[in-house]
């Protein structure tokens, strides 16, 4: 299965290469067929086949591309030409004002108890954008419903590892798991999120300074938890598994 690109700018935008500022025009679309890297490839391979086709950035959140062109050798029409000939990448209108609803899971290890669920209920509500929020305490995950023009991926994962949670990518399949290993202050950086995303089978990864805590989504077909574990100290990170946690703030509940 194809690893999938995680790292906390790419997952706002996903910018095959710059615009390009001189003598050029610019041309916003949504693409509603282009959900992945692979899709926004050939929206860029048909759009290169115009020689007025300048820099593109797409946004898969919002599939949305912007792209720069030269007035003096092609128009918006002709760009929409294009992509209408290619069936699944027809463009339509882009608006800012627009409500363009996109969900999905978080897997939240360092979430334990209903306390913690509701802050993270409380925090995210107060974000931009956010339209529903639904945890699921038994497998520590939330489902989250956002608008893409108001806010994003990265945006609602900055705030969770802000109050102190270790979010990662969930999935319902069965070839899917994940793993929470606590590691040093010092290695809670990009440069070990960038190393563990290098093993083979690895789709998501974070890490929380304020945990000391590393979270991983990984396909169980490609790679075993315990060879997980293995690679990821050979890649020089301390890693260990925490201790069976103990709510305390469910104690003092009750």
């Amino acid at each position: 299965m194809k690893k999938q690109l995680t790292t906390l700018l790419l997952l706002a935008v996903a910018s095959l290469q710059p615009l390009s500022a001189a003598n050029s025009d610019t041309l916003t679309v949504r693409i509603k067929g282009m959900r992945c890297d692979d899709c926004a490839h050939k929206v860029k391979t048909a759009l290169r086949q115009d020689a007025g086709v300048g820099g593109i950035e797409f946004n898969l959140e919002r599939r949305t591309a912007t792209i720069a062109f030269d007035p003096a050798k092609t128009c918006a029409d002709s760009i929409e030409a294009r992509l209408a000939a290619t069936k699944r990448y027809k463009a339509s209108p882009y608006s800012k004002d627009e409500i363009i609803r996109r969900g999905y899971g978080q897997r939240i290890d360092d979430m334990h108890c209903k306390k913690c669920a509701d802050r993270i209920t409380e925090r995210l509500s107060q974000l931009e954008g956010i339209d529903s929020l639904v945890p699921h305490l038994d497998k520590h995950y939330f489902f989250i419903r956002y608008d893409a023009n108001r806010t994003s991926k990265a945006e609602i994962r900055k705030l969770l590892n802000k109050i102190g949670y270790t979010p990662v990518n969930y999935y319902t399949s069965d070839k899917i798991s994940w793993y929470y290993l606590l590691i040093p202050a010092e290695q809670a950086t990009q440069e070990t999120m960038d190393a563990v995303m290098a093993i083979d089978g690895v789709e998501d990864v974070n890490v929380n300074i304020m945990r000391k805590s590393l979270a991983i989504t990984y396909f169980t077909d490609e790679i075993s938890g315990e060879r997980l574990l293995d690679e990821i100290k050979k890649a020089g990170i301390k890693a260990e598994l925490p201790k069976p946690h103990e709510c305390k703030e469910e104690k003092n509940e009750n």
